[in-house]
């Protein structure tokens, strides 16, 4: 949701203390600022905007200081303004805090404080913790003393890092349903609401949990439970992510980088290890009922795995949206639900999982990032290791879940003997060649994509259709398409058209199918049918269809011809290809691609 980063050195942090927010960004770009502990006191300069914008504006490179804390938001309670852009400063100024989430109970404590004649800056919630803090210190003079206290009249979900010029020697910090990491340095210590905070700087990290703090100096760090005050030993995480793979390098945007990092992806999902799948596997088969659960686009990737699991292991496992999960689905004990999170932090499926473990369910998850909540609530993970994702939108880390799922499909369908050992052979050394066909597709269609994308940018609406498994895909192709160029797409299976649909019908609006392989009868068939019924009403049509169909050729308005690829790998194709030409029409629009309005990266408040 907002990006959080702390630095203790032994030496100036402002510079990495920039760098570590602008890392950040993709969690929140409507303001940022930093706070810095120097010989006068606390500074802070802030503003709205971007990160390099706000640099500029407010020169945060003169700032100085061994000990800082930053934050880039994203806003939720109060609006975007330089008021409620963090850090926030005590009213003496002797306390500052940057915080993730939400204070459900701040209205009831921001009335009592302004009886007591606090006045505040701003209208976040936020902004009555810090004062919370400055109240306690007065009666105990104490720093962690007055921050503890002040947890104790705190309600909701929060991460929280307290800077305090009373302690020039300590970071202060506390995670309640909002990610929190320390990264271990030599001679400095950091902390990041991920790991991306601090990648360039050290590859170790402690992960805080649930209702812990943390002191951290610039050479030790202390964790402990907030309810009894214990001291907790925990473990180190060693990360395993390129600093590579969080820079654009020759491209323009993280986008599109990101696509073209999808054969190098989809070989990292291939080689995670088959016990690991496995496992997952004999999860399915042991329960007597299983879901399948994402929200956005993992939920449509679950939606995907619902036609692979049905399709090669005649077994039917329900896709259910996180959001809507507790209100449909009552999960039993020994009941199965798998979870799919690019982050590991998704509020709504955090909370749908949890409520299923308190019912006896076992859980599971596909995640990306390391550490992560989700990573470690669950009963077995599989990390995809798709690596950093920078753009908002998802790419390559939908399509790894993607394919990670069909693996799981794939080994399922070969133990309940829907598929031969035979079959099963062919269609893994389907898988092997994909990356390589990933990596000549996007090179030889960007150009087709990108004069459609032109020829078709004006478009105000779109209708993206398919039939059977390509139903989902091109629920993910116009949520992308929405996602990153503003104009209205709206998927659906093309069987929807003659249920209403077709009152919409005109020259104006486009209509994009995702046409299977003739080789695939019925959906073939029955996506022709489709095309006819735009096709007789008037409207445009444009598809990604694959060579040798020329009934589709001579249908489409607009097209993109694709190479013969195997059938089970064809919906993995188109739904890249749809991914490029989104970008290439957001890039037409001049749209701020990797940073689209109004959304965020990771989802963290309900």
């Amino acid at each position: 949701m907002c990006g959080i980063s702390g630095i203790i050195d032994h030496h100036p942090v402002t510079r990495n203390l920039v760098t570590s927010i602008a890392n950040l960004e993709y969690r929140g770009y409507d303001s940022c600022g930093m706070a810095l502990l120097n010989g006068k006191g606390i500074e802070v300069r802030k503003n709205t905007g971007g990160v390099q914008e706000v640099r500029s504006r407010e020169k945060l490179d003169n700032m100085t200081g061994n000990l800082g804390i930053a934050h880039t938001r994203w806003a939720t309670h109060g609006g975007v303004t330089p008021e409620n852009a963090h850090p926030h400063l005590s009213q003496s100024g002797d306390f500052a805090i940057v915080h993730n989430g939400i204070i459900s109970n701040y209205q009831k404590l921001r009335e009592s404080l302004i009886g007591e004649g606090i006045e505040f800056r701003s209208t976040t919630d936020s902004e009555v913790f810090v004062n919370l803090v400055e109240e306690a210190y007065e009666q105990k003079k104490d720093v962690l003393g007055a921050f503890l206290e002040a947890l104790k009249q705190i309600q909701g979900t929060y991460s929280i890092v307290l800077l305090s010029a009373h302690d020039p020697e300590n970071l202060y910090c506390v995670k309640q349903d909002s990610p929190l990491i320390i990264g271990l340095g030599e001679g400095c210590n950091y902390i990041g609401s991920d790991i991306n905070a601090f990648l360039e700087h050290t590859r170790k990290a402690v992960v805080l949990d649930d209702g812990e703090f943390a002191v951290i100096s610039r050479d030790s760090y202390e964790i402990s439970d907030v309810g009894k005050r214990e001291e907790r030993e925990k473990s180190i995480l060693q990360i395993d992510w390129d600093t590579e793979t969080t820079k654009k390098g020759v491209f323009s945007h993280y986008m599109i980088k990101e696509i073209f990092d999808e054969p190098q992806t989809a070989r990292q999902a291939l080689d995670v290890p088959q016990e690991q799948i496995s496992q997952l596997v004999e999860m399915f088969q042991n329960a007597p009922r299983a879901y399948l659960m994402g929200v956005g686009t993992t939920f449509f990737i679950c939606q995907m795995a619902q036609y692979l699991f049905s399709s090669l292991s005649q077994r039917y496992f329900p896709a259910i949206s996180a959001d809507e999960f507790n209100g449909v689905v009552p999960v039993v004990s020994d009941d199965l639900v798998l979870a799919v999170s690019q982050s590991g932090e998704t509020f709504d499926t955090k909370f749908s999982l949890n409520s299923a473990r308190e019912k006896g369910a076992r859980t599971a998850a596909i995640v990306n990032v390391m550490g992560s909540s989700i990573s470690r609530l669950v009963d077995h993970v599989i990390m995809q290791g798709s690596g950093p994702e920078i753009c908002v939108v998802s790419t390559k880390a939908a399509l790894a879940q993607a394919l990670l799922l069909l693996r799981t499909a794939l080994e399922l369908g070969f133990r309940e003997g829907c598929l031969d050992s035979s079959t099963l052979r062919d269609h893994v050394q389907e898988l092997e060649t994909f990356p390589e066909l990933i990596s000549k597709l996007l090179n030889e269609k960007s150009g087709f994509l990108r004069n459609l994308a032109r020829t078709t940018s004006s478009v105000q609406n779109w209708i993206f259709l398919g039939c059977g498994i390509y139903f989902p895909v091109a629920m993910e192709s116009a949520l992308k398409m929405k996602e990153v160029t503003y104009l209205h797409a709206e998927g659906m299976p093309a069987g929807f058209l003659k249920h209403g649909t077709l009152s919409m019908i005109e020259a104006s609006v486009h209509s994009l199918f995702f046409i299977p392989p003739p080789a695939d009868v019925e959906l073939h068939n029955r996506t022709m049918i489709a095309i006819e019924e735009i096709k007789t009403r008037g409207g445009t049509l444009v598809g990604l269809h694959f060579e040798g169909d020329s009934q589709a050729a001579s249908l489409l308005d607009h097209a993109v011809a694709l190479p013969e690829v195997p059938l089970l790998l064809a919906p993995f194709v188109e739904m890249i290809l749809a991914q490029m030409f989104a970008y290439y029409t957001a890039l037409d629009l001049k749209r701020n691609i990797d940073k689209p309005r109004n959304l965020a990266k990771s989802v963290t408040v309900g």
